[in-house]
């Protein structure tokens, strides 16, 4: 006898073997919405029969469970509908992701453009009009790869080899069959609102020595409205991408020379500075010691810290004088190294120690875009040591730091995350509990709300990070606070406490910006290039409207100059619209137009970048106008 249950209501059946989707229809809980199911916690096909009772919920396409599983779904169609328009073609992973799907293909020699995506759609569609059921079946691991090998297919039968279990499971609609954990839903005719959005190459498996796949990126949805506010979203995005932008407003460029190595212009170095200007000025406030320490170190440092056992794929290394070195892909070890110089008092504790390091990362070529994934990058790292009874004090103060730049200086609101210990990790049980229950006090005194990403904390302790929303709705992990009980252990680290003996200290590892270069394209899109006034490359355009008004420019040129103001002087020889529209498409925040009367009376006329004219004024009481833009850094 099985007993199944939902909140007040449950239902009891001689049945040894029942479909969910009965289950539900017996608890009063089946709908046309519903395409999956949770059994105890564990989601299962609508069609899968269970011997097994418990607590059982329906699973619609809103949830974001759901929602993961339409995704699936649509890119199993997606799959279904290019081996009925490209027979032979053979397909890798194609898994559910933020926003969407992709599935990796091997089309057998074809070759695909973004112009046949509208085509492989309108297959999908047709698909998706037959209902096709979607069914699962459970074969031996021998079974499963000899179904495979007779469709010839390399890729599956890879994977299959590799599962370290008896049986697997195989889904199939019509002609088409996958291999997959599931579930999807019922049928097909219950993915709708979907769209294909880009291609791209990916080596099966990541690895640079396989073969190149096509990789098709997809979004589904479920309502016409959100799939309709998602691709608006998208196009704004194009919009504002920072590659574009970039080029538009001079600010970096980007050379086969140097590939994940970006170049930095005259005015995307001053957005930088100012950057760093407002970083070193909140720290000094808090605080903080700024460090700087050396980019190549001993391969001895790495294999003491641990990088080389559990980060080495993505370091770069040399040699020095026949012995081996590396490129310091975080900051930390030099830290420790400048921590351990002297005896330590816990009269110093906590000690803060900020740096702007220079760090580099093997990124493979595929992955690379932009600012936001680079080869080397500034990140605005810190480490805090201190003893044990500090540390809640000083991650709140780390947070309210956060708050301060994210929300009040950018207007960013943000998420918080806790990630706790992955497979791969150092240290005992008993150092990670006590590490994870330390970071969630932080939280959890200071009413923070948070979710948990389970696993996903460093290899050396669990941390917070926070996820920035911008204009558009997409989120950015750029901040973290990790908690490290690891390092200081490693490399004995130690300070003298009030007993007056030997004590371990704790080490937070801490960025605000994260990387400085990542960052700055982060901002680039969310302002979409029309940065404000404190940050802008460009804060004030002169604009002379003939050659007799050019001294004067340059006069002005020198004031503002001297004031610690970022202008310059439009010298050419072209139309005053021209000139006044130009400035506005480099989104400058204000310009200042020079004719006969303006020079006659030594004033300016002045226009800003959205609200247009703001009519003539002196100097001084444009100056008092400046005096109330907002600026952190003064």
């Amino acid at each position: 006898m099985l007993q199944f249950t939902n909140d007040n209501k449950s239902f009891t059946t001689d049945d040894s073997s029942i479909e969910i989707q009965e289950v539900l229809k017996n608890l009063n809980l089946d709908s046309k919405k519903n395409i999956a199911a949770k059994l105890n916690g564990e989601l299962f096909d609508l069609s899968r029969v269970v011997n097994f009772g418990g607590a059982v919920e329906p699973v619609t396409a809103d949830t974001e469970e759901g929602l993961e599983i339409l995704r699936h779904s649509t890119a199993h169609l997606m799959a279904q509908a290019i081996e009925n328009l490209y027979p032979g073609t053979h397909f890798g992973i194609g898994p559910a992701i933020k926003d969407g799907f992709y599935y990796d293909v091997d089309l057998n020699g074809a070759a695909l453009t973004e112009e046949d995506l509208p085509k492989i759609e309108s297959e999908m569609r047709k698909l998706s009009g037959k209902a096709e059921k979607i069914t699962r079946e459970d074969l031996s691991k021998e079974a499963a790869l000899e179904f495979f090998k007779a469709r010839n297919d390399p890729y599956k039968t890879e994977l299959i080899n590799e599962i370290d279990a008896p049986t697997v499971s195989i889904y199939k609609q019509g002609d088409y069959a996958d291999l997959c954990r599931g579930p999807h839903v019922p049928d097909t005719s219950k993915i709708h609102n979907f769209k294909l959005l880009s291609l791209a190459g990916a080596y099966w498996r990541g690895n640079e020595k396989n073969k190149m796949l096509t990789r098709i990126y997809g979004t589904a949805f479920a309502t016409p409205d959100e799939l309709k506010n998602y691709l608006k979203r998208m196009e704004e995005a194009k919009l504002r991408d920072h590659r574009k932008l970039g080029r538009d407003l001079d600010l970096f460029s980007l050379h086969e020379e140097g590939p994940g190595f970006p170049f930095f212009h005259p005015k995307g170095m001053a957005i930088m500075n100012t950057l760093i200007d407002f970083w070193r000025r909140e720290h000094i406030k808090r605080g903080y010691q700024e460090i700087k320490t050396p980019q190549i170190l001993d391969r001895e440092l790495w294999l003491k810290s641990g990088h080389w056992d559990h980060y080495r794929d993505n370091m770069y290394f040399t040699e020095i004088d026949e012995k081996p070195f590396a490129v310091k892909p975080m900051n930390c070890p030099g830290g420790i190294l400048v921590y351990k110089t002297q005896l330590r008092s816990y009269r110093e504790l906590p000690m803060r120690m900020a740096e702007l390091g220079l760090v580099h990362r093997h990124e493979r070529s595929g992955v690379l875009h932009g600012l936001m994934r680079v080869r080397c990058f500034t990140q605005d790292d810190a480490h805090i040591y201190c003893e044990p009874s500090q540390i809640r004090d000083e991650v709140i103060k780390i947070m309210d730091l956060d708050k301060y730049v994210y929300n009040d200086v950018f207007g960013f609101k943000y998420s918080v995350e806790l990630s706790t210990r992955p497979e791969n990790s150092m240290g005992s049980e008993e150092q990670w509990n006590a590490a994870e229950n330390a970071l969630r006090e932080a939280l959890e005194s200071t009413n923070t709300p948070y979710h948990v990403n389970a696993g996903d904390g460093a290899f050396y302790g669990p941390k917070i990070d926070f996820h920035l929303e911008d204009c558009i709705g997409r989120t950015w992990q750029c901040g973290t606070i990790q908690l490290d009980f690891q390092l200081p252990e490693r490399f004995e680290m130690t300070y003298i406490g009030e007993d007056g003996k030997e004590h371990r200290p704790v080490m937070l590892h801490r960025t605000i910006l994260g990387s400085l270069e990542r960052f700055l394209g982060i901002l680039i899109e969310h302002y979409a290039g029309a940065f404000p006034y404190w940050i802008a490359p460009v804060q004030i355009k002169i604009i002379p409207v003939s050659n007799d008004h050019m001294q004067y420019a340059k006069e002005l040129f020198d004031n503002f100059i001297n004031a610690g103001l970022r202008v310059e002087v439009d010298y050419r020889e072209e139309k005053l619209g021209r000139k006044i529209r130009d400035a506005q498409l480099q989104k400058i925040p204000y310009m200042l137009v020079i004719g006969d009367k303006e020079l006659e009376n030594k004033n300016i006329s002045v226009r800003e970048r959205s609200k247009g004219d703001l009519g003539s004024m002196s100097l001084d009481d444009f100056k008092n106008l400046l005096s109330q833009e907002f600026n952190p850094i003064h």
